[in-house]
């Protein structure tokens, strides 16, 4: 069901974007679907040491990011990872016993510069700050539960131009955030603040 709502929150995201940011410069709207990898922060901190967290996995996203003002974009974002869960413990490292997925949704304000060929022709590296939710759901089978908690976000990267339409981005990605222990387990479990971090390549298209 919720990911039912956030498919279409993103395409009503999608056609609202004002009929004058398409006819305005090239780059000033584009979707960039993107793939790479996710590093997890745990989920519950035990004791001695040891943690609960869902081991580093793929992630898959787009992104659709449309112009306010030059080297100023309103970025919209939508990625999903999963991965295997797993103990971490002292020595020993981790020990899957179950699976883990997480559903990221959220929106930053993005700030670049371009560097090289000057305009909209250079390289452009940015930094962004935004905000959003991400869902995570463990499995141990039989049972499975999840939690919905609130995310900030920082990011940076560049974007590559490769045609009038066409360019190359590449990003590192901070998700910070807390597993709601409460709300998947009716138990209020020593869970803190952790990073989520992510680095992803993709190729953004112009429209």
């Amino acid at each position: 069901m919720l990911r039912s709502l956030c498919a279409g929150a993103f395409a009503g995201f999608l056609l609202a974007v004002p009929l004058q940011a398409q006819s305005e410069r090239t780059g000033s709207f584009g979707i960039t679907p993107y793939a790479g990898y996710m590093k997890f922060g745990n989920l519950v901190n035990g004791p001695l040491g040891s943690s609960v967290r869902g081991a580093a996995g793929p992630v898959y996203g787009a992104e659709a990011a449309v112009g306010l003002l030059r080297g100023l974009a309103l970025v919209g974002n939508v990625a999903y990872a999963s991965s295997d869960l797993e103990v971490g413990l002292p020595v020993v490292g981790g020990l899957s016993f179950g699976k883990s997925s997480a559903l990221m949704y959220d929106a930053a304000l993005r700030l670049s510069l371009p560097l090289g060929g000057g305009g909209t022709g250079g390289i452009r590296p940015f930094v962004q700050a935004g905000a959003g939710a991400m869902r995570q759901e463990v499995e141990v089978p039989p049972v499975a539960t999840r939690s919905t908690n609130f995310a900030y976000n920082v990011g940076a990267g560049v974007d590559v131009p490769l045609g009038p339409r066409l360019g190359l981005q590449l990003m590192a990605k901070d998700y910070i955030g807390k597993f709601d222990t409460r709300e998947a387990t009716a138990v209020d479990l020593n869970a803190k603040t952790t990073h989520n971090w992510t680095l992803s390549a993709g190729v953004r298209l112009g429209l």
